[in-house]
């Protein structure tokens, strides 16, 4: 009995071994510090006081690390951090595994740009007078930035098909709404989930829609962000003796 339980935590270990490992560079290292940084606070080794945001501490002392650290801390480890770590290995692999296939660059760009502009709204909420207490209140946004993650998908995956707990199925394009009715009922702060809908749908504008409308693209990634990532080159099998056009009258004649 003791052989086979120990035979059967073997394999669970190699099986999350090997889905680790086969994480995209990006989806990695996220979940990696999430992971590292919620145990760590967990554990008493870090101390969330040093990682929530906070404009004051970041401009008057210099405390810049605020600006990144705010986004890997999860709350503490239960249930609803499997919830969002679950929703965070997931959609962030498959943006960057299909969507941002060979485009690691332009995939680290659109989390620069939801980070900004989750915490643009944050500080900027905080100085509105009768907003202030409630944006004051959001001082860890690792969750809207998951959620702009999920919202970026359901956009460019609109047509899929999906199920909420077996209760009822719906299209990928309602799934931000069905996880925000969730958080609703749950009592979580809705806030925050709606913080992450606007961040994902000013990315989705900016980069599908606009474009589109004008043909300029406003979101082209920097040249030094692509020179961190440079691009990997996708090949696309061809399976063998099929035409994609019409034979020409020289290979008729050869046959």
């Amino acid at each position: 009995m003791i052989k086979l339980r120990q035979k059967l935590l073997r394999v669970m270990a190699q099986a999350v071994e090997e889905w680790y490992k086969q994480m995209p560079i990006i989806t990695r290292s996220y979940v990696t510090a999430a992971i590292v940084t919620t145990i760590g606070c967990s554990l008493e080794i870090i101390s969330p006081y040093h990682l929530y945001l906070n404009p004051r501490l970041v401009v008057k002392q210099y405390q810049f690390w605020r600006l990144i650290t705010n986004f890997l801390y999860f709350r503490k480890m239960d249930l609803d951090f499997l919830f969002h770590m679950f929703f965070l290995a997931r959609y962030c692999k498959l943006l960057e595994e299909n969507s941002f296939r060979g485009r690691t660059a332009d995939f680290f760009y659109m989390l620069l740009f939801g980070a900004t502009v989750l915490t643009g709204i944050v500080v900027g909420g905080g100085m509105i007078p009768y907003l202030s207490e409630s944006f004051a209140k959001i001082i860890f946004l690792s969750n809207s930035l998951t959620f702009m993650m999920v919202y970026v998908w359901s956009k460019q995956n609109p047509f899929i098909h999906m199920s909420f707990l077996g209760l009822f199925t719906f299209t990928a394009a309602y799934l931000p709404w069905v996880l925000l009715g969730f958080s609703v009922l749950v009592g979580a702060s809705a806030w925050v989930d709606l913080l992450g809908m606007i961040a994902g749908h000013a990315y989705y504008f900016l980069e599908d829609v606009y474009p589109r409308m004008t043909g300029r693209r406003p979101l082209k990634t920097p040249s030094f962000i692509k020179a961190l990532f440079p691009d990997e080159v996708v090949v696309v099998a061809r399976p063998a003796n099929v035409r994609f056009a019409p034979p020409q009258a020289e290979d008729l004649h050869r046959d």
